[in-house]
């Protein structure tokens, strides 16, 4: 079992999406996010409502409506995405078992209980650890290093896909 849920993977990657090739932001709707990911259009809609709330992205008006990015994408982190989906998670909750041994019967000696959990400092550190990780790397970051990987004519089939489904000439499943 993953740590963070789907929806996570799904909103970064959505968010790569909405910027293109020379780091500036595009406006999309949901329907053409979840179409070019192949991904349920109703689970989308329900990551972007979280993505909104959270200030990452904002509805614009007009003509199909959609999406643009509420900041520039080098201010925001996968950290920003991982909160606004999946919450603040705790890698580790501490349930204090080192007061209930049996040996003790019920009256926990001083020494057993009187500093922190060092279980519980460990994991919290590591969850520090995991979250400055996270913070380090910008939708910007990944939409750079995806594009370094892909062809050049990458931007160029997205941008031609977008300019169908637009122009009314493209169609998916998902729709």
């Amino acid at each position: 079992m993953s740590f963070f849920s789907s929806g996570v993977e799904y909103g970064i990657h959505s968010l790569m999406c909405m910027v293109d090739s020379q780091g500036n932001s595009i406006d999309m709707s949901v329907r053409e996010l979840a179409s070019l990911h192949n991904i349920p259009y109703v689970f989308l809609g329900k990551i972007f409502t979280r993505l909104a709330k959270a200030g990452l992205v904002e509805s614009n008006e007009g003509r199909g409506g959609g999406f643009r990015l509420a900041r520039p994408p080098e201010q925001i982190t996968v950290l920003d995405v991982v909160k606004a989906i999946d919450e603040e998670k705790k890698v580790f909750e501490c349930k204090e078992i080192r007061q209930r041994m049996a040996v003790f019967d019920g009256s926990p000696p001083e020494w057993a209980c009187a500093q922190p959990c060092g279980v519980r400092q460990v994991m919290e550190i590591a969850q520090a650890r995991m979250y400055e990780a996270l913070a380090q790397h910008t939708i910007l970051d990944l939409t750079r290093r995806m594009l370094r990987l892909a062809p050049d004519t990458y931007p160029i089939e997205v941008s031609d896909w977008l300019d169908e489904r637009r122009t009314g000439k493209g169609t998916s499943k998902n729709d």
